[in-house]
C-alpha cells in the first residue's frame, strides 16, 4: 500500500515511541515515513537569526539520529525541519499524508492531562487520520476498539479500525454507547423499562448496520459487538484501557472552528487510555 506517514518529532522521550509505532506500521503496509520537527518561538528579535540557526541545526541532528536508529526496519525515512507554529506546520506537513503520528506526555491515570493542547488542536485540524501515542508502556493489549454512532464520520472510523485490526490479527471491538435523556435532579428518578429497552434495541440496530459489510471485506476479522449505557468517552476509555488502540471519528467544523474536536474525541485525547486514532 502506497502513502506516507508523517511523524511529529520533538526532544521528548515519547517521540521515540511515536517513531517506532509509525515505522512498524509503515513496514507492514509498505509505506514511507517522514520525520518532521518544528522550531517555534521566533518573533523577529535582533540577534534571533543566530539562535534560530543553531536550533535548526540541533533539530536536524535529532532527526538524523532518529532516522539512523530505525534504518534496520527497511522503511524509506526522510526528515524535515520547519520553523513556525508547531500546530500549523504539522497540519500543513500532513496535508497529503495517509497518517499523522504524534506523541503525548500523558502517562496514565493520576498523572494529570498532557501538557498543553497541541495534540488536540493537531487532531482537530489535520485532514488525515491522527494517531496519538501516550508516553508509557502499554503492555500486551488486545483488540482494536472503535466508537460507533451511526454517522458518516463513524463509518470512516470503522473502516480505519477494521483495517488496523485485520493487519494486526486482532479482534475489532465495535462499541455503541447510549445515554438516557438528561433530566434535572429528581425529575425522573427511575426511567421506564420500555424506554430503556427501546434505547438498547435501537443502539444494537445501529451497531449491527454499521458493521454489516465488514465480514465480506475482511473475512478473517473477528468482530465483538458491545452496546453499553453510559457516557461515551468514559465507556470507551474503560474498554480501551486493555486494548491496543481506540479509534474515534470527529466531525469537521469549518474554517472558523477548525481547532475544535467533538467532546468524545477531546476527552479521550486528554486522558489517553491507549494509542488513540482520530479519524475525520
Amino acid at each position: 500500500m502506497a502513502g506516507k506517514i508523517i511523524v511529529g518529532v520533538t526532544g521528548a522521550p515519547v517521540s521515540r515511541r511515536a517513531v517506532d509505532w509509525a515505522v512498524t506500521r509503515a513496514a507492514q503496509r509498505r509505506q514511507a515515513v517522514e520525520l518532521v520537527s518544528v522550531v517555534g518561538g521566533a518573533v523577529g528579535a535582533v540577534g534571533e537569526a543566530e539562535v534560530l540557526g543553531a536550533a535548526q541545526t540541533a533539530t536536524q541532528r535529532l532527526l538524523d539520529g532518529e532516522a539512523a536508529r530505525v534504518t534496520d526496519a527497511g522503511v524509506p525515512v526522510t526528515t524535515r525541519v520547519e520553523s513556525g507554529n508547531p500546530v500549523t506546520k504539522l497540519i500543513e506537513a500532513a496535508a497529503d499524508a495517509t497518517l499523522l503520528v504524534i506523541g503525548s506526555d500523558y502517562r496514565g491515570p493520576g498523572t494529570g492531562p498532557a501538557r498543553g493542547v497541541h495534540g488536540i488542536r493537531i487532531a482537530a485540524g489535520a485532514k488525515c487520520p491522527v494517531v496519538v501515542v501516550p508516553d508509557r508502556d502499554l503492555g500486551e493489549g488486545m483488540g482494536i476498539v472503535v466508537g460507533i454512532d451511526g454517522s458518516e464520520v463513524s463509518e470512516h472510523a470503522i473502516e480505519f479500525a477494521a483495517a488496523e485490526a485485520d493487519r494486526l490479527g486482532e479482534p475489532l471491538i465495535a462499541v455503541n454507547v447510549w445515554t438516557p435523556v438528561h433530566t434535572p435532579r429528581n425529575a425522573m428518578e427511575v426511567y421506564p423499562d420500555l424506554y430503556l429497552a427501546n434505547m438498547q434495541s435501537t443502539a444494537e440496530e445501529v451497531l449491527a448496520l454499521s458493521v454489516a459489510g465488514l465480514s465480506s471485506r475482511y473475512p478473517d476479522l473477528r468482530i465483538v459487538r458491545r452496546v453499553e449505557r453510559g457516557h461515551p468517552s468514559q465507556v470507551l476509555a474503560g474498554i480501551a484501557a486493555d486494548a491496543r488502540m481506540v479509534v474515534v471519528g470527529t466531525h469537521g467544523r469549518g474554517a472558523l472552528a477548525r481547532f475544535l474536536l467533538g467532546s468524545i474525541s477531546q476527552e479521550l485525547l486528554s486522558h489517553l487510555p491507549t494509542i488513540t486514532a482520530v479519524v475525520r
